[in-house]
């Protein structure tokens, strides 16, 4: 935690920095030694970039299959997680139609008009000619190799699927030491992402000061734009969240609420869902879920059902496409975002889980990656957001789950003690 907020004290300070050194340079330098700085700060964002980029393909993999094979192949576990991926996905899909309908409807990346990199990054998805055949036949891949080489996102999913699935049906003797093994995998892969983390605040400079110097300070007011819009969706996502609980849990929807309030503080001021696990597991059970169910559906929840990160992808992956001026298709809308839906699975408690997700989706839609680092400066206040509602949604989820499953007591405390 002391290191969390170490980061986040450098990111708001090298921030500042990039903010005050491309305002004087854009005030008092000449066109060519601003076109210079511009040009060359950005060396330190693009090894940044590529650090972030190597580590993708493995810690997908790896964190994706664990995932898969801990659900078991018990008649009771398949029906179970079948309801919660039914509903993760739902779930999934309304969060993102409420990022689009805000990101759509205030436009905050509309103005900036910024020059597209020269050196675009390209994962080889061909949006230009799209078509359903063409997609489906993309998300196959012929070698996993290659896909991994190619930091190919989608197919890496699709492969982790199969062999978490093939692995699951072999059973917890045959592949419990894979499993471990691939446990271990994830972890190192998190702990190299958190090194990589280091470099951020740097490259959160040279991005702001690179913008800054060239577009001056104006551009702040998209910033502020971008978190009121941003914190908007993550509002109408909780609505609706509440709305399809109460019909699943009418009135006790209202006093899951008061006993999560807790841990969604916790997730709200650390910005981590993982720092308020212990509390919600502990909450969700008092509230009258079966431990059983909690156990099972609470991970697999933290694991697929981030509500918020769906909310953050869609409205940045859109304002970073506005700000570029690149106008997507309806179709290309709609793939993007299933595939920054299926990309997001099973990498939860990566640090800027979100970022890394966009930086490994959007370029193969031909937006530039470099656009996340626009973001990368306020990200601790937007993370923020993300992982109380992730906090939430997961919580309404397994309660619904429970009272599905006949396995939701009512008010056990008010029973404990009547007794």
């Amino acid at each position: 935690m002391a290191n969390a907020n170490k980061l986040t004290l450098f990111i708001v300070i090298f921030m500042l920095a990039g903010i005050l050194s491309g305002a004087v340079i854009h005030s008092y330098a000449s066109p060519g030694v601003v076109t210079a700085w511009a040009d060359n700060i950005t060396l330190l964002t693009d090894i940044f970039l590529r650090l972030i980029k190597m580590v993708i393909a493995p810690l997908v993999f790896s964190t994706l299959t664990v995932g898969i094979m801990r659900l078991g192949e018990t008649s009771t576990i398949g029906r179970v997680g079948g309801k919660a991926m039914i509903w993760f996905i739902s779930s999934s899909i309304l969060s993102i139609l409420v990022g689009l309908f805000v990101v759509s409807l205030e436009q905050p990346g509309s103005g900036l008009n910024l020059a597209i990199p020269q050196e675009a990054t390209d994962t080889g998805l061909a949006v230009g000619g799209m078509s359903l055949k063409g997609f489906l036949t993309h998300t196959i891949p012929t070698s996993i190799a290659e896909a991994m080489a190619n930091n190919e996102i989608l197919q890496i999913v699709v492969f982790s699927m199969f062999f978490g699935i093939g692995g699951a049906s072999l059973g917890e003797k045959f592949n419990a030491p894979l499993v471990a093994a691939l446990d271990v995998v994830s972890h190192i892969m998190l702990k190299v992402t958190g090194y990589v983390m280091y470099v951020a605040p740097l490259a959160i400079f040279a991005a702001i000061s690179s913008v800054i110097s060239t577009q001056g300070l104006g551009i702040l007011l998209n910033y502020a734009s971008f978190i009121g819009g941003y914190y908007v969706a993550i509002l109408l996502t909780c609505l609706v969240l509440l709305a399809v609980g109460y019909i699943m849990l009418k009135k006790e929807v209202f006093r899951l609420m008061s006993m999560l309030k807790d841990p969604v503080l916790v997730a709200f001021t650390t910005s981590s869902s993982e720092a308020a696990y212990p509390k919600t597991l502990e909450q969700l059970t008092k509230f009258g879920c079966s431990p059983n169910i909690v156990s099972f559906v609470l991970p697999i929840g933290y694991s697929f059902n981030l509500v918020g990160s769906m909310v953050y992808c869609s409205f940045a992956s859109m304002f970073i496409a506005q700000a570029y001026n690149i106008h997507l298709s309806f179709a290309e809308i709609t793939v993007l975002m299933l595939t920054l839906m299926l990309a997001s699975k099973g990498i939860a408690g990566v640090p800027r889980s979100a970022l890394v997700v966009l930086a490994a989706t959007i370029p193969s839609f031909n937006i530039p990656v470099a656009g996340i680092l626009l973001l990368m400066g306020i990200d601790h206040f937007l993370d923020m957001g993300r992982s109380a509602i992730n906090v939430l949604g997961n919580g309404i989820a397994t309660a619904m789950l429970a009272q599905n499953e006949g396995l939701l007591e009512e008010e056990p405390e008010l029973v404990e003690r009547e007794a």
